[in-house]
């Protein structure tokens, strides 16, 4: 004869997944350069704080640029052929002008793919036209590592 169970359904529990943004991840002690900074204070800085890169702001706070490794060989690189110092030129002439930056309200997957189709390391975080953070491409490895036993979402 048939053993019939007399515990009843059981309730299933479903956990609750919160969606990560990039203001849940972000960088938000940043380290900022100015424009008339030299090249060689920058380099100090890249080196004394372990950093590649970081944003160029005007006296208001306002992103004006953003100025990174790469910036720099390619200034070191050019130098060389001219024949010309660059250490103590300003910060201005070697930053990237065109910056790409990204909202604060979007999800770590749309950060991923906009990783994934360009080919920048870092990007400024806005909000309201505002820079208030920094996110780059290690902050979403280590937020997805965070949420493989969650669903993604």
């Amino acid at each position: 004869m048939p053993i019939k169970s007399f515990q009843g359904a059981r309730a299933q529990v479903k956990k609750s997944v919160r969606k990560l943004f990039v203001r849940d991840i972000m960088c938000q002690k940043l380290v900022v350069f100015r424009p008339e900074q030299t090249i060689h204070e920058v380099m100090e800085y890249f080196i004394q704080h372990r950093i590649s890169g970081g944003p160029v702001v005007d006296q208001s706070g306002q992103l004006i640029g953003i100025i990174s490794e790469a910036d720099c060989m390619r200034q070191i690189s050019d130098s060389r052929y001219f024949n010309m110092p660059i250490l103590d030129r300003a910060v201005a002439n070697f930053m990237t002008k065109e910056v790409e930056t990204i909202e604060s309200s979007k999800s770590i997957f749309e950060a991923a793919s906009l990783f994934f189709k360009s080919k920048r390391r870092r990007f400024p975080v806005m909000e309201n036209r505002r820079l208030v953070g920094q996110i780059s491409r290690k902050d979403v490895v280590i937020a997805a590592l965070k949420m493989k036993s969650q669903s993604w979402r």
